[in-house]
């Protein structure tokens, strides 16, 4: 199975964080799951830490791509599609982080690691 994880799937994963559920965890986890991060996840990341918003995640931010990589993750680039695909999506959210995920979770037909409920809306499977 592939998956796309949502940034904060991603972060407490990386911190082993126990507000991840038990179904993301063993999604997660399975020797049979490729897990993908989007470079809106990277981009997320930077600009929150930027902002102040994610405090001690500086180190994470500077090094993303080869945190994601120790974590047994895989990149995913955004292309022309997935960026067409975000900006005609309808505007029930207003999050362009959350808007490239979607798309990019419809382009490639991936259930997304998420706790949030609002990809839900854009008909995306989601594991939580």
């Amino acid at each position: 199975m592939r998956v796309l994880a949502d940034t904060h799937t991603v972060l407490w994963w990386a911190c082993d964080d126990p507000g991840l559920s038990r179904k993301a965890r063993a999604a997660l986890s399975s020797l049979d799951t490729e897990v993908l991060v989007s470079a809106a996840s990277a981009w997320e990341v930077a600009t929150k830490v930027r902002l102040g918003k994610l405090p001690g995640a500086e180190n994470f931010a500077a090094e993303f791509a080869r945190r994601i990589v120790q974590l047994g993750f895989q990149e995913l680039a955004i292309t022309v599609e997935h960026g067409q695909r975000a900006g005609s999506l309808p505007g029930l959210h207003k999050d362009p982080f959350d808007r490239m995920l979607i798309a990019q979770a419809l382009a490639l037909n991936l259930p997304v690691v998420s706790r949030d409920e609002i990809f839900d809306e854009y008909r995306v499977a989601r594991i939580w």
